[in-house]
């Protein structure tokens, strides 16, 4: 069953260390029209961050390359897919260990996909040795009138 999408957005820029910031606030823009707490958008551009600095970091390693970054907004849901045409991930299971680092001179904290999987509800990792990654991540935004009732109810205990 295809859900109906009811925004979408599609952005792509050069593999530079600065423009991880520009992802962040663009997601962050984009995932504003869910009205999301100030936490989850939080965790959100953390989670972007997360992934763009991988794909230049790792996938491209620090060479010039275009890193894609694709959103959806369907219903309350947002998705967020972070892709690169870089050298890939040869095991992503050890890469996804906490503290697994390719790059430990770099100190590097081997945290992404850790970082990734705790901020967003789901991820999902596709990669290619010698083709790229994509990073799939997903975050149900939960209506503001739901947390404000959570709120009270928390608060009149």
């Amino acid at each position: 069953m295809n859900e109906i999408v009811d925004n979408e957005m599609k952005l792509e820029f050069i593999s530079k260390s600065n423009n991880e910031a520009f992802a962040r606030i663009a997601v962050a823009a984009f995932a504003s029209q869910l009205d999301p707490s100030i936490e989850e958008l939080a965790d959100i551009k953390t989670a972007v961050s997360e992934a763009v600095t991988n794909s230049i970091i790792h996938g491209y390693d620090n060479k010039m390359g275009i890193v894609k970054l694709k959103g959806k907004i369907i219903k309350n849901k947002l998705i967020i897919e972070i892709s690169d045409n870089g050298k890939g991930i040869e095991d992503i299971e050890m890469a996804k260990e906490p503290l697994y680092t390719t790059k430990p001179n770099l100190e590097r904290s081997g945290m992404g996909f850790t970082i990734m999987e705790s901020f967003m509800d789901n991820i999902k990792i596709e990669s290619i040795v010698g083709l790229g990654t994509k990073v799939i991540m997903e975050k149900t935004i939960k209506p503001k009138i739901e947390r404000n009732k959570e709120e009270f109810e928390i608060l009149n205990k």
